[in-house]
């Protein structure tokens, strides 16, 4: 009986141990919220595998629209930030969430759509492109993120140009998806005579194309700038500021660059690492 005793007190022990050695784990995981086109292009499991096994701290990803990854880390919710949309970042660091904001890598967008281009958008321009397709809007379907992304953003801003600021000019065939890149894609290749802006890594790793291809690209405002900050320990002391700096050092590193220009898909290059010496 005695025995019986000490074996149950070793067992609970065992496990109050286990729970404690778990939560000691969880606290050394540090919380990175990044953006769809980061994930679904398929980079960061190029990236934070990579990260893990120079520094031994895992990351665990929070994927949102890069206006909703910078709401989580108004609220905290967050470790570090990996993002695209400069306006954006720069007005979280202002605010003085973050700490600094250091430029990290770039690719492009471009306007993806079917292949016979009803609306006869085909070319550079991506503003004339997008009005060109208002005006066929009775022929045709614009998919827009609608989710406050990076992708969505850039969209609204390339429309803003052309004149067009309100979207009910647009017409009904202007359908806001709020989804990620993957699953706007999709929607085009489902619907017929359908457009998407996209990030040419996303676009890269897509599978389901079905008769959808590049349509616009070369313009100079597709350029899509990638920027990666740490969140103000200042505002939320539970940050962990430490391993969220250790990310930033790396993925602006030699590591962290020569890992991002490694990334290939059918030997295509989907990111360009562009860091600042610090």
């Amino acid at each position: 009986m005695k025995k019986l005793k000490m074996a149950l007190v070793q067992a609970l022990l065992a496990v109050a141990c286990s729970g404690f050695w778990q939560m000691a784990q969880a606290d050394q995981i540090l919380i990175l919220g990044s953006t769809t086109t980061t994930e679904q292009s398929g980079l960061l499991t190029q990236l934070l595998p990579a990260f893990t096994r120079d520094t031994g701290i895992a990351v665990k990803p929070i994927i949102l629209g890069t206006g909703q990854v910078l709401d989580a880390a108004r609220r905290g919710d967050v470790d570090a930030l990996l993002t695209h949309d400069r306006e954006s970042e720069e007005k979280f660091i202002t605010e003085g969430f973050g700490i600094k904001r250091f430029e990290v890598m770039y690719n492009d967008f471009i306007l993806i759509g079917p292949s016979n281009d009803p609306a006869k958008v085909a070319g550079r321009d991506i503003v004339r492109a997008l009005l060109a397709l208002a005006l066929a809007r009775s022929r045709t379907t614009f998919y827009s993120r609608g989710d406050k992304s990076g992708t969505h953003q850039a969209e609204l801003r390339y429309w803003q140009i052309g004149g067009l600021k309100d979207k009910s000019q647009w017409g009904a065939n202007y359908k806001e998806c709020g989804c990620g890149v993957g699953q706007a894609l999709n929607l085009a290749a489902a619907t017929e005579a359908a457009y998407v802006l996209a990030d040419r890594g996303s676009w890269l790793n897509f599978k389901n194309r079905r008769g959808l291809k590049i349509l616009v690209e070369g313009d100079v405002r597709l350029n899509n700038q990638y920027g990666v900050m740490v969140v103000n320990p200042a505002r939320h002391p539970h940050v962990k500021a430490k391993e969220a700096q250790a990310f930033v050092d790396w993925v602006t590193g030699e590591r962290g660059q020569a890992a991002i220009n490694a990334y290939k898909i059918d030997g295509d290059q989907l990111f360009f690492a562009n860091a600042k010496p610090k």
